[in-house]
C-alpha cells in the first residue's frame, strides 16, 4: 500500500512540475505582450532582443525546475519508481486540460535530464504526446466573427476597429476600400458566391516589422484564408497586404520565417485554426512559428517515430554533395533531413565543432527572414540500427563517432540537426526547365540580399549549400561560414602587377580572415552562359563592394533593412510611401529607423 509520505511527495513534485509550468507560461506571455508596444513605437531591434530571450524561458525553467526536485527530494534520480508515480499523478490530472500536451513536454524535458534518457522511456516520460483535435476543439479560441448583411467596407470597418492601436491609421478609410476591393476579387475568384462573414483569431501576430490579422472568409459551401499585414510608417499604421492565398499565407508560417509574438491561449486552439486555414501545414511547424519551439519538437519527432516504426525504406545520404563538416542523412519517404558533425571536417574548412553549433545558435535566435531554414537540436535520440543503410551507418561510426555509438540494436546519436528536406539548388537547377531554372537562379541572387538586409553574411556562395522550397524559394541552409555583414570587409580586386599573378592558385595579396572579394562571387555561379547572364542582369550589384557598404552602413548607423514574406506587387500601401521601394520576386525590402 502506498504510504502517505510518498503520496505526499508524488503531489508535491507534480504539483509543483506544474505550477512551473504555469510560471513559464505566465513569462513567456508576458514578454510576448510587449510586441504591442515595439510595433507602435518601431522598436524592430528591441523586438528581435525580446524573441531570443524568450526563446530562453524554457530551459531556464526546466533548470529551475529540476534544482528544485532534486533539492525536495535528494533521492529522486536514484529513484525511477517514484518518478513513474509522479508521472501518473501528473498525467491523470493534465490530459484534457488546454494545452496538456504542451504540461507533458514539460515534464519530460525535466524527465530526461534528470534520467539521463536516451531516445524515449514510457517508464519515465510520456511518449505518446500527441495534437488531439477533439482538445482542440473543445478548448477553441472565442473567434471574432464579422457578419456581412450587404457592405464588404462595413465589416472591414469593424474588423479594423476591433483591432486598436496607440498609433492612429494614416488613412483608414483608404486602406478600408483597399482591403474590401481585395475581397471582392477574391469573392470573384470564388465564382461570385455570396459573402456570408469574415472570422478572425482575437489576437494581433507580430513579426519583424509587421503585424498581421489572421482570418478566413466564408461563403456557403467553402472558406478561405484572409490575412491582412500591417506597416507602422512614419504617417501612421496602413494596411500593406491582403494575402489570400494558400500559398501566400503558407510562406508567412513557414519553416524559414522567425517565430510570432502573438498573445493568445490555449495555443492549441490558434494552431486548431491556422490548421483549418493551411490544412497542409504539419502542426509541429505551426508550434514552432508561434514560438512554442519545445512542443513543435514533440510533434515533429513523434510524427516521424511513427513513420520510422510504420515504413520499410531506409536511411540514406541525403541528395546533394557530400558535406565537409556534416553527415546528412534522411529517410526518402519522409521530407526531413538530420545532420550530424564530423569529428573532422575536409579541407579547406578549418572551423570547429563549438563555432559551428554556435552559428546553428545565431540562426535560432536570429530574424531568419525567409532564406534561413528552421533547424531544431536534438540529443540522445537512438533510431534502430536495421533502418541505416550501411554506407550511412559505416560513415556515422567511422567519422562521427564522438556523438554516434551503436548499443545494441540502436544506433544512439548524442546531438544532431534535423531540418526540412529541400532540394538542393544545384540538383534544381540541373533537373529544371529553363524558365524555372532561371526563376531559381535570380531568387538565388534575392536570397543573398534578404539575407545582407538581416546583416547575414553566408560565407560559402556555392550553389550547394542553398535549396528550393515547394514555393519556388531559394532558402540558405549551409551555416558553418555563415557571419555578420558588420564583421566583414568588402574588398576590390586589386590589380594584378604581372599577367602570371592571375593564374596563380593563391592570392598575390595579403587577405585577412574578414575579407570579401564581391567580385570572386561570379566564380561560385557553376551555371552557364545564359543563366549567369540572367543573374548579373537582375544582381550584378552583388559583386561591387559598395553594395555590401552601403548595407552595413545602415546596420551600423540603426537603420533596419527589412524582408517581408510577400512580393511588392501584393503591397497595397507601396505607391503611397515615402521611400520607394525594390521590386522583387519572392521578398520585399524597405528600411527603417
Amino acid at each position: 500500500m502506498e504510504s502517505r509520505e510518498r503520496r505526499e511527495q508524488v503531489l508535491l513534485a507534480g504539483k509543483a512540475i506544474h505550477e512551473a509550468f504555469v510560471k513559464y507560461d505566465e513569462n513567456f506571455i508576458r514578454m510576448t505582450r510587449r510586441a504591442k508596444r515595439r510595433f507602435e513605437t518601431r522598436d524592430w531591434r528591441g523586438s528581435q532582443r525580446d524573441l531570443a530571450e524568450r526563446i530562453e524561458l524554457y530551459t531556464k525553467a526546466v533548470d529551475r525546475t529540476i534544482a528544485g526536485l532534486c533539492r525536495e527530494l535528494p533521492g529522486l534520480p536514484d529513484d525511477r519508481r517514484l518518478w513513474q508515480d509522479i508521472r501518473r499523478g501528473f498525467g491523470d490530472r493534465v490530459s484534457g486540460i488546454p494545452d496538456g500536451a504542451f504540461c507533458k513536454t514539460f515534464f519530460n524535458s525535466i524527465a530526461r535530464r534528470i534520467y539521463k534518457t536516451i531516445g524515449a522511456d514510457p517508464e519515465t516520460e510520456f511518449v505518446d504526446i500527441r495534437f488531439n483535435y477533439l482538445d482542440a476543439q473543445r478548448h477553441k479560441i472565442n473567434y471574432r466573427s464579422f457578419l456581412n448583411w450587404g457592405s464588404v467596407e462595413t465589416i472591414v470597418e469593424e474588423l479594423l476597429a476591433e483591432f486598436p492601436f496607440e498609433i492612429p491609421y494614416a488613412n483608414r478609410a483608404r486602406d478600408v476600400a483597399l482591403v474590401a476591393a481585395e475581397i471582392g476579387r477574391q469573392v470573384a475568384a470564388a465564382g461570385g458566391s455570396e459573402l456570408l462573414r469574415l472570422e478572425f483569431l482575437p489576437s494581433v501576430f507580430y513579426q519583424s516589422s509587421r503585424a498581421y490579422l489572421v482570418g478566413q472568409v466564408f461563403w456557403s459551401t467553402r472558406s478561405a484564408p484572409l490575412v491582412i499585414a500591417l506597416r507602422n510608417g512614419e504617417a501612421g499604421i496602413e494596411v500593406d497586404a491582403v494575402l489570400t492565398s494558400p500559398d501566400d499565407v503558407s510562406i508567412l508560417f513557414g519553416f524559414t520565417r522567425s517565430y510570432f509574438s502573438v498573445d493568445i491561449e490555449p495555443v492549441e486552439g490558434a494552431v486548431y485554426f491556422i490548421n483549418s486555414i493551411l490544412p497542409h501545414k504539419p502542426i509541429d511547424e505551426l508550434y514552432t512559428v508561434l514560438g512554442r519551439v519545445r512542443q513543435g519538437k514533440t510533434e515533429r519527432y513523434r510524427l516521424f517515430s511513427q513513420h520510422l516504426a510504420a515504413c520499410s525504406d531506409r536511411f540514406v545520404h541525403a541528395p546533394g554533395d557530400r558535406g565537409l563538416v556534416m553527415i546528412v542523412f534522411t529517410l526518402p519517404s519522409y521530407d526531413l533531413v538530420f545532420k550530424v558533425i564530423r569529428d573532422r571536417f575536409g579541407y579547406p574548412k578549418n572551423t570547429t565543432r563549438e563555432q559551428v553549433m554556435e552559428r546553428y545558435r545565431f540562426v535560432f535566435n536570429h530574424d531568419r527572414a525567409g532564406r534561413l531554414i528552421d533547424t531544431q537540436e536534438f540529443e540522445h535520440v537512438g533510431f534502430p540500427v536495421k533502418k541505416f543503410d550501411q554506407a550511412v551507418l559505416d560513415e556515422l561510426l567511422n567519422e562521427a563517432g564522438s556523438t554516434v555509438r551503436r548499443i545494441g540494436n540502436q544506433l544512439v546519436i548524442d546531438h544532431l540537426y534535423i531540418e526540412r528536406r529541400i532540394k538542393p539548388l544545384n540538383l534544381f537547377i540541373r533537373d529544371a526547365n529553363r524558365k524555372a531554372a532561371e526563376r531559381a537562379v535570380i531568387d538565388y541572387g534575392q536570397a543573398i540580399k534578404d539575407l545582407a538586409r538581416t546583416n547575414v553574411f553566408p560565407g560559402d556562395l556555392l550553389l550547394k549549400n542553398f535549396g528550393v522550397t515547394r514555393h519556388g524559394r531559394v532558402i540558405f541552409y549551409d551555416y558553418d561560414e555563415l557571419c555578420l555583414v558588420t564583421d566583414c570587409r568588402f574588398r576590390e580586386l586589386p590589380d594584378a602587377e604581372f599577367d602570371e599573378d592571375e593564374m596563380r592558385p593563391q592570392p598575390w595579396f595579403y587577405v585577412d580572415r574578414h575579407d570579401i572579394f564581391p567580385a570572386e562571387f561570379i566564380r561560385f555561379l557553376a551555371l552557364d552562359e545564359e543563366l549567369k547572364a540572367a543573374f548579373l542582369a537582375a544582381h550584378g550589384d552583388l559583386l561591387a563592394p559598395d553594395f555590401w557598404r552601403d548595407i552595413q552602413a545602415q546596420h551600423l548607423s540603426a537603420k533596419v533593412p527589412e524582408v517581408v514574406p510577400y512580393t511588392h506587387s501584393k503591397s497595397l500601401a507601396a505607391a503611397n510611401r515615402r521611400s520607394a521601394p525594390t521590386t522583387q520576386p519572392h521578398g520585399g525590402t524597405t528600411a527603417h529607423r
